[in-house]
């Protein structure tokens, strides 16, 4: 069966750091990129980064950029979101996902497999 494991959300302080992992089972991750989401309440889905598999190559929304850093470690299965400098406004749930090609970011709807999630909070 295919899945996703989100892990590390949680509540942190303003200025604070949290690093999500999204280990996938069931299937090998070297052929895709691999994108994360976010969604907050009463907002729609937004993209927020994704990581290629076979050149490396990166994608930041404009609202991440300079904070958040997305790796991969393909012998783990694992990506990874390195989130510094968090503000209230990242508060969400934090989603990855498996593109169906290995480009980056492509569009939401080519998105195949989900995970289930991980809340991120950013309050003091």
């Amino acid at each position: 069966q295919l899945q996703f494991v989100e892990s590390g959300g949680g509540l942190v302080q303003p200025g604070g750091s949290l690093r999500l992992s999204c280990a996938a089972s069931g299937f090998t991750l070297d052929y895709y990129a691999i994108g994360w989401f976010r969604q907050a309440p009463g907002k729609e889905h937004e993209g927020v980064s994704c990581i290629s598999s076979s050149d490396g190559s990166t994608y930041y929304a404009d609202f991440v950029k300079g904070r958040f850093t997305i790796s991969r470690d393909n012998a783990k299965n694992t990506v990874y979101l390195q989130m510094n400098s968090l503000k209230p406004e990242d508060t969400a749930v934090y989603y990855c996902a498996r593109h169906r090609a290995d480009y980056c970011p492509g569009y939401e709807n080519e998105y195949d497999y989900w995970g289930q999630g991980t809340q991120v909070t950013v309050s003091s």
